[in-house]
């Protein structure tokens, strides 16, 4: 393959650094749109100042393989900013790793032959694999020069060996219909096109992840696959909130009887053709064991859906293994996990289908626009010689109380008056002090769902204007109206918490107006590290912040 230049950007805004490097100067006219195209393939690993890192990675690029790029594709935006010619080893390197995705495939056995079968492309790539100790031991007996007898059993714990080797399997085999259940749409609701594109990315393999921002209908995505493929399906959601949620949306979306919802809980084991339980259910231990994982596992559900994939629990990634001839579906605003098992999200519950820049909803009217400020609040010096002392863990804690964060708390109210707020944080402590202050509602994890309820309900009708919230309200919460949120603490330097808090508000404002996102980091402590580094989804998604310090706010 020849070296690509790019025809009409003699001096194009990419710079290639090494061959899975990128560097992007903001500063060029076309670095937004050159920003853009690389979001599907190529991850944004430091965003400091006007020069942006990208980083060529094998789940980027077999992430965007999956979803229909072909190495022609990221070869021609490498070439198109790129300043100068692409190095031949960066085409090489594209070139490779995407080719790896699907060389070799797990497919339904032949007549004859029990389980399923292991296809790679050459003989010699299936020598290679069967060298390997843990491949051998979860293949049976060879078949051809090509191909190896597999036991369904072992389906998930070897696409996850060979995903260790560089070798990602394209699971072609037969999933399990389940038995049948004719969820329907109301006749009023319409897709949007991105929606609609979605589920038609998804729904052919059956198994893969929707990447959409929050507020912009994950729920409804998922319940259009769902009446689609029309079958019993199990919904896994994080927490009772987001299950109350999934009841709604199914009882204003669809013609489902109320009936045929269960709630599979610590207080009832109701299994219908909908059935809605949480990822802490499933991964209850009982005597040893995880017994709650028997709903799936006896169940006849032909599809599972994973609300926020990206939370998945180490029990149910072991579930997971376990029920690959099942249609999986999971939903997220953002891959990204902290734990570093992307790697397992892929191959597991299936490769990226469908995947759209936020700016991009943004532009469209679909999400609401959102200014994001880091406002940099100054410690008194007690409190930092207090943080200086402590270790890292303190370090973040005593960032998070430094006393200033109250006032400008304070501020921001005043100036925004009259909007819904949410306060959000993560240390207790200090949300305390900021209900107590201005003499707000909190919800944390302590408060009965009962009266978490009430307080979300209120703030949707209106009867209270502003709500000071943990953790709890990070994911599947539907607050339409939050124009306004203030973060005043946040979990070290956790990239999918900054996108979800953010996500509160990009529901569209029925006026059409701005949703602001405040965030208070402490100057020159460990918050200000972190805060970089959980900007840094967003930033790959358009959003740019800016820097405030709290005396000129």
């Amino acid at each position: 393959m020849s070296e690509h230049r790019a025809p009409s950007l003699e001096h194009g805004p990419l710079l290639v650094a090494g061959p899975d490097t990128l560097l992007l100067q903001l500063d060029h006219p076309e670095a937004e749109r050159c920003r853009a195209e690389l979001a599907a393939f190529a991850e944004l690993e430091r965003s400091p100042g006007h020069v942006h890192t990208y980083r060529l990675t094998d789940l980027g690029l077999w992430n965007a393989k999956a979803a229909g790029v072909e190495v022609a594709e990221v070869v021609d935006v490498l070439g198109r900013f790129a300043a100068a010619p692409v190095p031949q080893t960066t085409i090489a390197l594209v070139l490779e790793t995407m080719n790896r995705f699907g060389r070799v495939a797990l497919e339904s056995g032949p007549d004859g032959i029990a389980g399923l079968v292991l296809r790679a492309e050459e003989p010699s790539l299936l020598d290679e694999l069967l060298d390997d100790a843990a491949v051998a031991r979860l293949t049976g007996v060879r078949l051809d020069g090509r191909s190896v007898a597999v036991d369904a059993l072992d389906r998930g714990r070897l696409k996850q060996a060979l995903t260790s080797l560089r070798w990602p399997a394209d699971d072609r085999a037969a999933l399990s219909p389940g038995a049948g259940f004719g969820l329907q749409l109301r006749s009023d609701v319409h897709l949007r096109p991105y929606q609609r594109q979605a589920v038609e990315s998804w729904l052919p393999a059956g198994t893969g992840v929707i990447v959409l921002p929050c507020g912009a209908g994950k729920t409804l995505t998922a319940i259009a696959a769902t009446a689609a493929v029309g079958t019993n399906t199990l919904v896994l959601a994080t927490g009772q909130s987001s299950l109350t949620q999934w009841e709604r949306e199914l009882l204003r979306f669809t013609t489902i009887d109320r009936r045929d919802i269960g709630h599979y809980s610590a207080r009832a084991k109701d299994v219908r053709p909908i059935t809605l339980a949480t990822y802490q259910m499933m991964a209850t231990k009982r005597d040893g064991r995880y017994r709650h994982i028997e709903l799936i596992q006896n169940g006849d559900f032909g599809l599972v859906i994973y609300d926020e994939v990206h939370l998945l629990p180490s029990a149910v990634f072991n579930l997971t293994a376990g029920i690959q001839a099942r249609r999986r579906l999971g939903l997220t605003a953002t891959l990204v996990r902290e734990d570093g098992r992307e790697a397992d999200v892929f191959t597991l519950v299936g490769p990226k289908r469908f995947d759209v820049p936020w700016s991009e909803l943004e532009l469209q009217g679909w999400i609401a626009p959102a200014r994001c400020v880091e406002v940099r609040v100054v410690p008194t010096d007690a409190e930092r010689l207090a943080h200086a002392r402590a270790d890292r863990r303190g370090k973040a804690r005593a960032a998070a109380m430094i006393g200033a964060k109250i006032d400008v708390v304070g501020s921001i109210l005043g100036r925004h008056r009259g909007d819904s707020t949410l306060i959000i944080g993560s240390y207790l402590d200090g949300l305390r002090t900021v209900a107590e202050r201005f003499d707000l509602p909190l919800v944390t994890g302590e408060t009965p769902q009962r009266e978490r309820q009430v307080r979300f309900d209120q703030l949707r009708d209106g009867t209270i204007e502003t709500l000071v919230v943990s953790k709890v309200a990070n994911f599947s919460l539907d607050l339409p109206e939050v124009s306004v949120a203030i973060q005043v603490s946040g979990t070290f330097g956790s990239r999918q918490e900054e996108a979800q808090r953010l996500g509160r508000l990009l529901r569209p404002k029925r006026d059409g107006r701005q949703a602001h996102f405040y965030s208070l980091v402490a100057r020159d402590t460990v918050e200000q590290e972190h805060s970089a580094r959980r900007q840094r989804f967003l930033t790959e998604q358009g959003y740019h912040y800016e820097i405030v310090d709290a005396a000129r706010l």
